[in-house]
Protein backbone atom coordinates (compact mmCIF):
# COMPACT_ATOMS: atom_id res chain seq x y z
CA UNK A 1 0.00 0.00 0.00
CA UNK A 2 2.78 2.41 0.99
CA UNK A 3 4.50 1.51 -2.32
CA UNK A 4 1.38 2.53 -4.24
CA UNK A 5 0.82 5.94 -2.58
CA UNK A 6 4.10 6.59 -3.19
CA UNK A 7 3.94 5.79 -6.92
CA UNK A 8 0.64 7.95 -6.98
CA UNK A 9 2.18 10.64 -5.43
CA UNK A 10 5.09 10.84 -7.71
CA UNK A 11 2.75 10.41 -10.91
CA UNK A 12 0.81 13.50 -9.65
CA UNK A 13 4.02 15.59 -9.13
CA UNK A 14 4.78 14.03 -12.87
CA UNK A 15 1.45 15.64 -14.35
CA UNK A 16 1.49 18.76 -12.71
CA UNK A 17 5.19 19.24 -13.71
CA UNK A 18 4.01 19.02 -17.38
CA UNK A 19 0.56 20.93 -16.76
CA UNK A 20 3.16 23.62 -16.09
CA UNK A 21 5.39 22.74 -19.38
CA UNK A 22 2.38 22.73 -21.37
CA UNK A 23 1.23 26.18 -20.15
CA UNK A 24 1.21 28.52 -22.81
CA UNK A 25 3.49 31.80 -23.19
CA UNK A 26 2.06 35.14 -22.49
CA UNK A 27 3.06 37.19 -24.70
CA UNK A 28 2.76 40.81 -26.16
CA UNK A 29 4.43 43.15 -29.30
CA UNK A 30 6.57 45.70 -29.88
CA UNK A 31 8.04 47.10 -32.77
CA UNK A 32 11.30 49.52 -32.25
CA UNK A 33 11.67 52.46 -34.45
CA UNK A 34 15.06 54.33 -34.88
CA UNK A 35 14.43 57.89 -34.81
CA UNK A 36 17.52 59.51 -33.48
CA UNK A 37 19.04 61.60 -36.59
CA UNK A 38 22.83 61.42 -36.17
CA UNK A 39 22.76 58.22 -34.28
CA UNK A 40 24.84 55.01 -36.47
CA UNK A 41 22.72 51.92 -37.04
CA UNK A 42 22.18 49.66 -33.95
CA UNK A 43 21.53 45.86 -33.03
CA UNK A 44 18.19 45.74 -30.78
CA UNK A 45 18.92 42.68 -28.12
CA UNK A 46 15.64 41.76 -26.17
CA UNK A 47 16.73 40.02 -22.01
CA UNK A 48 20.23 40.19 -24.20
CA UNK A 49 19.26 38.51 -26.50
CA UNK A 50 20.14 40.05 -30.65
CA UNK A 51 16.84 40.15 -32.06
CA UNK A 52 17.47 42.18 -35.14
CA UNK A 53 19.20 40.38 -38.59
CA UNK A 54 20.51 43.43 -39.79
CA UNK A 55 21.03 46.89 -38.39
CA UNK A 56 18.62 49.14 -37.74
CA UNK A 57 19.26 52.71 -38.99
CA UNK A 58 17.22 55.97 -38.78
CA UNK A 59 14.60 56.27 -39.61
CA UNK A 60 13.23 52.82 -39.94
CA UNK A 61 11.24 50.26 -37.91
CA UNK A 62 12.15 46.73 -36.57
CA UNK A 63 8.31 45.55 -36.95
CA UNK A 64 6.58 44.06 -34.11
CA UNK A 65 8.22 41.53 -32.84
CA UNK A 66 6.99 38.91 -30.16
CA UNK A 67 8.95 39.04 -26.50
CA UNK A 68 7.55 37.33 -23.36
CA UNK A 69 5.25 39.23 -21.29
CA UNK A 70 6.36 40.78 -18.20
CA UNK A 71 9.06 43.37 -17.58
CA UNK A 72 12.23 42.96 -20.75
CA UNK A 73 15.27 44.41 -20.42
CA UNK A 74 15.88 46.03 -23.70
CA UNK A 75 19.11 47.46 -24.93
CA UNK A 76 20.15 49.04 -28.05
CA UNK A 77 23.43 48.78 -28.95
CA UNK A 78 25.94 50.34 -31.45
CA UNK A 79 25.38 47.71 -34.61
CA UNK A 80 28.14 45.07 -34.56
CA UNK A 81 29.37 46.43 -30.97
CA UNK A 82 28.42 45.87 -27.55
CA UNK A 83 28.14 49.20 -27.06
CA UNK A 84 25.25 50.18 -24.80
CA UNK A 85 23.48 53.08 -26.17
CA UNK A 86 20.09 52.53 -24.49
CA UNK A 87 19.65 50.23 -21.70
CA UNK A 88 15.95 50.04 -20.15
CA UNK A 89 14.04 47.59 -18.20
CA UNK A 90 10.43 47.97 -19.49
CA UNK A 91 6.97 46.20 -18.55
CA UNK A 92 4.93 44.45 -21.37
CA UNK A 93 1.06 43.25 -20.76
CA UNK A 94 0.12 40.34 -22.24
CA UNK A 95 -1.76 40.62 -25.90
CA UNK A 96 -0.71 44.00 -26.45
CA UNK A 97 1.18 46.07 -28.61
CA UNK A 98 4.24 48.81 -28.35
CA UNK A 99 6.35 51.17 -29.69
CA UNK A 100 9.92 52.05 -28.43
CA UNK A 101 11.33 54.86 -29.97
CA UNK A 102 15.42 55.98 -30.05
CA UNK A 103 14.84 58.83 -29.98
CA UNK A 104 17.34 62.86 -29.51
CA UNK A 105 20.59 63.06 -30.72
CA UNK A 106 23.18 60.47 -30.13
CA UNK A 107 24.67 62.43 -27.40
CA UNK A 108 21.89 62.19 -25.26
CA UNK A 109 19.74 59.49 -26.68
CA UNK A 110 17.23 58.15 -24.98
CA UNK A 111 14.15 55.88 -25.44
CA UNK A 112 9.85 56.21 -24.60
CA UNK A 113 7.30 53.32 -24.78
CA UNK A 114 3.89 53.88 -25.70
CA UNK A 115 0.87 51.50 -26.48
CA UNK A 116 -0.11 50.67 -29.72
CA UNK A 117 -4.13 50.28 -29.92
CA UNK A 118 -4.59 48.31 -32.95
CA UNK A 119 -8.55 47.87 -32.92
CA UNK A 120 -9.92 48.15 -36.58
CA UNK A 121 -10.94 51.57 -38.12
CA UNK A 122 -14.67 51.79 -38.53
CA UNK A 123 -15.41 51.43 -42.31
CA UNK A 124 -13.98 53.91 -44.33
CA UNK A 125 -11.43 55.72 -41.88
CA UNK A 126 -7.91 55.54 -41.07
CA UNK A 127 -6.36 56.24 -37.97
CA UNK A 128 -3.37 57.88 -37.52
CA UNK A 129 -1.29 59.94 -35.04
CA UNK A 130 1.71 62.12 -34.69
CA UNK A 131 4.93 62.57 -32.63
CA UNK A 132 7.02 65.24 -32.59
CA UNK A 133 11.03 64.22 -33.09
CA UNK A 134 13.25 66.55 -34.43
CA UNK A 135 15.28 67.80 -31.65
CA UNK A 136 16.11 71.25 -32.80
CA UNK A 137 12.54 72.00 -33.67
CA UNK A 138 10.23 74.58 -31.91
CA UNK A 139 6.71 73.41 -31.29
CA UNK A 140 4.64 72.72 -34.53
CA UNK A 141 1.28 71.88 -35.86
CA UNK A 142 0.40 69.60 -38.18
CA UNK A 143 -2.80 69.77 -40.37
CA UNK A 144 -4.07 68.77 -44.02
CA UNK A 145 -3.92 71.34 -47.18
CA UNK A 146 -6.62 71.34 -49.31
CA UNK A 147 -6.22 73.84 -52.33
CA UNK A 148 -5.48 76.85 -50.06
CA UNK A 149 -7.10 75.72 -46.66
CA UNK A 150 -4.75 74.57 -43.67
CA UNK A 151 -6.92 72.20 -41.58
CA UNK A 152 -5.11 72.06 -38.21
CA UNK A 153 -4.75 68.02 -36.88
CA UNK A 154 -2.40 67.93 -34.15
CA UNK A 155 -2.11 71.09 -32.66
CA UNK A 156 0.71 72.74 -30.77
CA UNK A 157 2.77 69.83 -30.07
CA UNK A 158 6.67 70.13 -28.62
CA UNK A 159 9.46 68.01 -28.89
CA UNK A 160 8.40 64.78 -26.85
CA UNK A 161 8.94 63.03 -23.43
CA UNK A 162 7.47 59.91 -22.42
CA UNK A 163 5.26 62.11 -20.43
CA UNK A 164 3.93 63.94 -23.63
CA UNK A 165 4.27 60.67 -25.92
CA UNK A 166 1.97 58.66 -23.49
CA UNK A 167 -0.55 61.42 -23.56
CA UNK A 168 -0.26 61.39 -27.17
CA UNK A 169 -0.40 58.21 -27.80
CA UNK A 170 -4.53 57.83 -28.80
CA UNK A 171 -5.12 57.47 -32.49
CA UNK A 172 -7.38 59.88 -34.45
CA UNK A 173 -9.39 58.32 -36.96
CA UNK A 174 -9.44 60.05 -40.28
CA UNK A 175 -11.28 59.41 -43.11
CA UNK A 176 -9.30 57.36 -46.06
CA UNK A 177 -7.76 59.45 -48.50
CA UNK A 178 -4.86 61.15 -50.01
CA UNK A 179 -3.65 63.83 -48.12
CA UNK A 180 -1.31 67.00 -48.40
CA UNK A 181 0.18 67.22 -45.01
CA UNK A 182 1.72 70.49 -43.63
CA UNK A 183 3.90 71.41 -40.61
CA UNK A 184 3.40 74.57 -39.19
CA UNK A 185 5.80 76.90 -36.95
CA UNK A 186 4.01 80.14 -35.44
CA UNK A 187 1.55 79.90 -38.67
CA UNK A 188 4.51 79.31 -41.56
CA UNK A 189 5.03 76.26 -43.07
CA UNK A 190 8.59 74.50 -42.43
CA UNK A 191 7.55 71.12 -44.15
CA UNK A 192 4.90 70.23 -46.96
CA UNK A 193 4.43 66.51 -47.34
CA UNK A 194 2.29 66.03 -50.37
CA UNK A 195 0.59 62.77 -51.74
CA UNK A 196 0.01 61.14 -48.52
CA UNK A 197 -2.21 58.28 -48.74
CA UNK A 198 -4.66 57.13 -45.69
CA UNK A 199 -6.06 52.93 -46.81
CA UNK A 200 -8.94 52.21 -45.02
CA UNK A 201 -8.71 50.17 -42.17
CA UNK A 202 -4.90 51.11 -41.63
CA UNK A 203 -3.20 52.34 -38.50
CA UNK A 204 -0.45 55.10 -38.88
CA UNK A 205 1.95 57.21 -36.95
CA UNK A 206 3.35 60.35 -38.41
CA UNK A 207 6.78 61.56 -36.94
CA UNK A 208 8.89 64.76 -37.76
CA UNK A 209 12.15 63.37 -37.76
CA UNK A 210 15.95 64.83 -38.29
CA UNK A 211 17.02 68.35 -37.99
CA UNK A 212 16.25 71.77 -39.25
CA UNK A 213 19.89 72.65 -39.41
CA UNK A 214 20.12 69.00 -41.11
CA UNK A 215 21.28 67.86 -44.62
CA UNK A 216 20.55 64.35 -46.44
CA UNK A 217 19.21 61.76 -44.74
CA UNK A 218 19.28 64.49 -41.68
CA UNK A 219 17.03 67.19 -42.67
CA UNK A 220 14.34 67.90 -41.52
CA UNK A 221 11.28 65.62 -42.47
CA UNK A 222 8.25 63.23 -41.86
CA UNK A 223 8.43 59.69 -41.81
CA UNK A 224 5.48 57.30 -41.46
CA UNK A 225 4.98 53.82 -39.60
CA UNK A 226 2.40 51.57 -40.43
CA UNK A 227 0.92 49.55 -37.94
CA UNK A 228 -0.86 46.70 -39.52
Amino acid sequence: MIKNTLLGIALLGLLSSCDKDDAPVETAKVNVIHASPDAPGVDLLVDNNKVNTSALTFPNATGYLTVNAGTRNIKVNAAGTTTTVINADLPFTKDKSYSVYAFKRLASIGAFMVEDNLATPASGQAHIRFFHLSPDAPAVTVGTLAGGTFSPVFSNRAFETQATATTNQGFTPVPAGTYTFDVRVAGTSVLNVPGVALAAGKIYTVFAKGLVAGTGAQALGAQIVTHN
